[in-house]
Order: structure tokens, then C-alpha cells, then sequence
């Protein structure tokens, strides 16, 4: 049986994906390339998720590629439109016909006598075993467990007479018109379901345990209306980026530096939009800012919606299930006709997949990430997870940029394979410095990370521009071979 073979394999075809099949495109134009996604379609978590007014927690002049400018004023955007807008990338750039759809990776194998992976995947429409080769393989299939989200049991869920449903399945036919709901959760997915449904609904009631921080964005961005007739696009976009970027950035060193300060900050502007709410019990999260991600809502929606009385906010915790809705250990009963679990998503790092180098195992937990893209000890192998206090596309650009520049290093200079060693001193710190309990649930399965450059993970834009756009591609974290001289004569 003859495998075939291509120069690279990039695995998923997301946001994170089809922006590698692009810089693959544009910086290595005589490599060959497939993309391998698991699901049906393009767009990944994009396409995944369903839930009423799905969007995204970064602003799409950061969540947009640096090299196709956004091209709405709408700062934060609909998983609609995040949707089509990678699709249209995709075909903009030519790399629809490069997606091998329903081929879900379950292991890959180096052999460094060969200098190539072997990748096996398995057809989801068919249930056959398809193989490829490759000599780089890139990973962009995020780290969310696609086919399940996280949910906890809760005691007498069994007893509950109404729909109980997770927004990572969200049923295609749902109509909210007229029902109490309740909405388990405090983060990201619950503060986008409560208004979203409020307007159809009876009541909706958000119950959390621990309250986060909510910040309200404006919808548009001022800056991008105000440039749009004043610039040409390509001009206009990257000042509106490079904005969004040195806010964001200031704003999260100004949370790391002076805590209490930023916890004032939050509470002020809060208070603002809820006179009449008790923001020190609903919105007085017991960690500081950005311990986990902030939460933004576009034009304060969740706040419009807290006002107006078509919502409510309830902080404690679960006693059990009733027939008719959900008991507190307050002894307070909250009545409800469906019952949301925004509770959280599961991490799987590279979807699941196996690795194994010269017939020997990768344990992941056991290597140390080098620049946050590549694991000591495994050759022309890249992964793409974004930042967790910016957008996930601005750290994946830097990736998939920097994964070309490798590749072409490797052809000028002879090599065949590069391969990331751990630093002499050991590695002991996490991957991810969120203590959001998706986070803390998965850290077992992830790399760690080192306390020194290249093996430290600064969350910082700024400074991996300089690290990873301009950086030398030689440093003390990472090797470079040769062709072995056996296969310099068969060849």
C-alpha cells in the first residue's frame, strides 16, 4: 500500500488551522501541504458551537488574522460571522481543496531514520484507517474536548421534570419563549446566554457559585468607525489592532501589578451600570483580575438585561434538584422549566492524539514547552495554543509564522529535522497560569514550561513579537540535524 506524502500535515481546520495553511501558502510556496480536520466543516470551535448568541471574548480586530483585515467596525462578533469570515479566508487564500474533512488524527510516529511522521487518522464517515507521512507536523486542533463538555453531577438532577441542557449540545429545535430558565454558571457562555435568552423567556436567572469579573466593551469599535472613511483598510487595520493590543496588554500588567487597584476599578465601573444590584455579592470574585480570564460583554447587554428585571443574578450553591427547578443550600427554591449547564469545557490537548519518536512514547506531562509551540525531545513538531489573556489568533500568528521561517531555516541550511531539548536546570512550572477550573482540571496532561526564555511562556504579544518574528531561530533550546549519512546514499 503506498502512503502518501506531503511536506507538511497541519491537523484541524480552525481559526488556528486555516491560518497555517495560509502562511504555508504565502511563505512556503513550494511545500506541499494537507489539512486533516476531524469534523465536516470549516471553522472548529466556530462551527462547533451553537448556543443563542455565541461570540467571541476577544475583540476581532485581535481575533482577526494580522494578514486579512476585519472588515467591520463590530468589535466583539457572532460565532456567525467569525464562521464565515474563516471560511472566506480559507477560500480567499486557496486552501479549500488542501481540507481533508471527517479525518480524525489518532496517532503519529517519527522515525528520525526516515526524518518523517507517519500520521494515522481515522475517517469519521467511514471508519477507515488512513495514513500519510509528512516531515513537519503542525497541530492547530485548540484544546477543547469537542464531543464533551464539562458537566458535574448534581444531587436529585434525576428528579428534575424539565430540559436540562448543555450549550456544548445545544438543541437545534430550543424555543425559550415563555419558560423560566436557570443558568448555571459565571463565566464567558453564561453571560452570553442570560440576554440572549431574555427577551424570549419568562425569567432567567443566572446562578453561580463564584461571581467573575464583567467588563462591558462597546459593541463597534470607536477608533475602526472613526478610521473606516479616513484610511484605506489595510492602513486602518493594524492601528486598530496594534490599539486593542497595547490597551489590552497595559490593562493586564496594570491587574498584575497592582491588583487592588484594578479590583477598584472593575467595582466602580460595575456599580455604574447596576445602581441597584449588590455588586459586592454578585461581582466580587474571591481572586484578582485576571487569575482567570475577564469576561466581556458587548455594550453592557448582561447589565441592560440585569435593569430591566428580565433577569436576575443569584450567587450559591446547589443543595439538589427539585421536580420543579433547583434548591439552594440557603434553602431558597428557584423555579425554572429548563436548566442550562454552563459549567465548562473539558481540555484535550492535539485532540486526543498519540505521539511516539523512534518507537518510544511521548509523555506529554514530561516535556517542556520551547516558545510555547514545540515539546523537548520531539523533532519538526509544532502546536498551536493561543494566549490566555489575549486573543488566541495573536499568539497563533506568531506560531504558524514562525513554524515557515523553521522550515525554510531547515532547506538553506541542510538540515532535515529540528528538535527542542529541556533546559538544563529542569522545568516545574504549568503550562497555563489560569486557575479557572477547566485549566486546573487538565493541567496533568500538559507540558510544563521553565522559567527563563526560550522555555518560559510570557503571555505577552509584545515581547514575543521580538522573541518570535525577529529571534534567532538557533538558541540553547533547540537542536538541528542532519540527513544520516545511510540515507545520504539512498538517496
Amino acid at each position: 500500500m503506498t502512503t502518501e506524502h506531503v511536506d507538511v500535515l497541519v491537523v484541524g481546520a480552525g481559526l488556528s488551522g486555516i491560518g497555517a495553511a495560509c502562511h504555508l501558502q504565502q511563505e512556503c510556496p513550494g511545500k506541499t501541504y494537507a489539512v486533516l480536520e476531524a469534523r465536516g466543516a470549516i471553522g472548529g470551535t466556530w462551527d462547533l458551537f451553537r448556543y443563542p448568541g455565541i461570540r467571541s471574548d476577544s475583540d476581532m480586530f485581535t481575533l482577526g488574522y494580522a494578514f486579512r483585515p476585519w472588515k467591520d467596525s463590530k468589535a466583539i462578533a457572532d460565532g456567525e460571522a467569525i464562521r464565515t469570515y474563516i471560511q472566506d479566508t480559507a477560500r480567499e487564500y486557496g486552501v479549500e481543496d488542501k481540507i481533508r474533512f471527517h479525518h480524525k488524527v489518532v496517532s503519529a510516529e517519527w522515525s528520525s531514520a526516515d526524518a518523517r511522521w507517519t500520521v494515522t487518522a481515522q475517517r469519521t464517515d467511514t471508519g477507515e484507517t488512513v495514513r500519510l507521512t509528512c516531515s513537519w507536523l503542525s497541530v492547530c486542533s485548540g484544546y477543547y474536548r469537542y464531543d464533551q463538555g464539562f458537566r458535574p453531577d448534581f444531587p436529585g438532577e434525576e428528579r428534575f421534570a424539565g430540559e436540562l441542557i448543555h450549550p456544548q449540545h445545544w438543541p437545534e429545535d430550543f424555543d425559550a419563549t415563555g419558560k423560566k430558565i436557570i443558568v448555571i454558571g459565571s463565566g464567558a457562555t453564561a453571560v452570553t446566554l442570560v440576554p440572549n435568552l431574555a427577551d424570549a423567556a419568562e425569567h432567567v436567572t443566572m446562578l453561580q457559585r463564584t461571581p467573575s469579573y464583567i467588563l462591558s466593551l462597546p459593541g463597534r469599535d470607536p477608533l475602526a468607525k472613526l478610521l473606516a472613511d479616513r484610511l484605506p483598510r489595510k492602513l486602518a487595520y493594524p492601528i486598530v489592532r496594534w490599539k486593542n493590543v497595547l490597551v489590552s496588554t497595559a490593562f493586564y500588567q496594570f491587574s498584575q501589578r497592582w491588583p487592588a487597584a484594578a479590583k477598584k476599578v472593575i467595582r466602580r465601573l460595575t456599580q455604574k451600570q447596576l445602581p441597584n444590584i449588590d455588586v459586592d455579592t454578585h461581582f466580587n470574585p474571591p481572586y484578582d483580575p485576571w487569575d482567570q480570564r475577564l469576561c466581556l460583554v458587548p455594550d453592557g447587554d448582561l447589565f441592560r438585561t440585569l435593569r430591566r428585571g428580565q433577569a436576575s443574578i443569584v450567587t450559591g450553591r446547589i443543595a439538589t434538584f427539585t421536580e420543579k427547578g433547583v434548591r439552594l443550600e440557603s434553602g431558597e427554591h428557584l423555579d425554572a422549566d429548563v436548566v442550562i449547564t454552563a459549567t465548562g469545557l473539558n481540555l484535550l490537548p492535539m485532540g486526543g492524539m498519540t505521539l511516539t519518536v523512534d518507537g518510544a512514547p511521548v509523555d506529554v506531562p514530561e516535556t517542556v514547552s520551547y516558545k510555547g509551540m514545540m515539546l523537548s525531545g520531539v523533532p519538526n513538531f509544532s502546536l498551536v495554543i493561543g494566549y490566555t489573556n489575549a486573543s488566541w489568533t495573536l499568539k497563533a500568528d506568531l506560531v504558524n509564522r514562525y513554524v515557515c521561517r523553521l522550515i525554510n531555516h531547515l532547506d538553506a541550511e541542510g538540515y532535515v529535522s529540528a528538535t527542542p531539548v529541556a533546559p538544563p536546570e529542569g522545568a516545574d512550572q504549568p503550562f497555563l497560569d489560569l486557575s479557572s477550573g477547566y485549566v486546573q482540571r487538565s493541567l496533568a496532561h500538559l507540558p510544563k514550561q521553565g522559567r527563563r526564555k526560550p522555555w518560559k511562556l510570557h503571555q505577552n504579544y509584545i515581547r514575543d513579537v521580538q522573541l518570535m518574528r525577529r529571534g534567532s531561530l538557533e538558541d540553547e533550546g533547540i537542536t538541528f540535524q542532519r540527513a544520516r549519512a545511510t540515507e545520504k546514499a539512498a538517496a
